[in-house]
């Protein structure tokens, strides 16, 4: 019999953010690698959206956002490792935006029309890819004319779908001013 206890008692797939935050901070490689996993696709995502559909850009933000994670697992103090991460990415973003003093320029047109996109798998639709296609172009138009800030809300709301709350939490402003916007750009946008 062993009397060693696992570090956890289920598999890192079944685990929590939040228990797997636990085991970074005890040294467990294995939940670095599954919140890696569960992750870095949307954060990179992310960042390729918010920064202007640099690849490069986005890749190192990524890595830059990862080892802050595994040099201080301590900081994360949140009930939810989620909004806690996006309000990272966030802040990183926000410091870039201010380095470069480029707010309007934060995200491309053909990123935000390749993320609304339809899947492939529709072929024989081509009027309703056309205009869906249609639709895309005149949103992209459309959230360009907006701020950084409004195109985040959006962007966290409609893509990465946050909740209010989340979103409240991940921008620092209250709940009610990420309603207020989002009704503003929704009128704005229709």
């Amino acid at each position: 019999r062993n009397d060693r206890m696992p570090l956890f008692s289920q598999s890192p797939q079944q685990e929590t953010d939040e228990q797997l935050m636990a085991g970074i901070k005890q040294g467990d490689t294995s939940a670095f690698d599954a919140l890696y996993m569960r992750y870095s696709k949307r954060l990179l995502n992310y960042f390729h959206r918010m920064l202007g559909g640099s690849d490069e850009k986005a890749q190192d933000f990524l890595q830059d956002i990862f080892l802050k994670l595994v040099e201080k697992p301590d900081l994360f103090d949140g009930p939810r490792f989620s909004t806690w991460i996006f309000t990272i990415a966030h802040n990183m973003c926000k410091n870039e935006y201010r380095r470069l003093s480029v707010r309007q320029e934060a995200a491309t047109q053909g990123l935000i029309a390749e993320a609304m996109t339809p899947p492939s798998s529709i072929p024989d639709q081509a009027d309703r890819r056309l205009d869906h296609q249609t639709f895309s172009r005149a949103l992209c138009e459309a959230l360009q004319s907006l701020g950084a800030g409004q195109r985040q809300i959006f962007l966290l709301r409609h893509q990465e779908h946050f909740s209010i709350k989340e979103i409240s939490d991940i921008v620092g402003c209250s709940e009610g001013t990420v309603k207020s916007r989002l009704f503003y750009m929704t009128k704005k946008l229709a």
